[in-house]
């Protein structure tokens, strides 16, 4: 299947020049997502707030192409300050209780925006 562009009205407005997802060979590749309240433009200053937004939105835009997260195979988390860690764990954790994706978490030294402490991009597959 070549790459496509699936719509995905439930994401928060990207701020720059990419895809919320995109799809090819029977994955959905979800670019990496910041804390936005879509509804509002509102980031929380809390890692642990900020990873339940993010988790949210994700889960928005794989309802948005017919996924869930059980169909999440990997997930990548950037956190600015790894001692924020437990608390992103936790929050994170509590959307896949059975049978979790692999994951990496990294530690970086900025995001797009100075109020954005966790960003999150998964794979799922169909």
């Amino acid at each position: 299947m070549p790459k496509q562009v699936p719509a995905t009205p439930s994401a928060p407005t990207a701020i720059g020049p990419y895809s919320p997802a995109t799809e090819a060979n029977g994955f959905v590749f979800v670019s990496g997502q910041v804390g936005v309240d879509p509804a509002t433009g509102d980031t929380a200053p809390e890692a642990g707030d900020q990873t339940r937004q993010i988790m949210d939105n994700i889960g928005a835009i794989l309802g948005d192409v017919g996924l869930a997260y059980s169909d999440v195979v990997k997930a990548t988390i950037f956190l600015t300050d790894m001692a924020d860690f437990p608390v992103v764990n936790e929050a994170y954790g509590s959307y896949f209780p059975d049978d979790p994706p692999a994951r990496s978490t990294v530690q970086v030294a900025a995001l797009p925006r100075p109020q954005f402490n966790v960003e999150i991009e998964v794979i799922a597959a169909r």
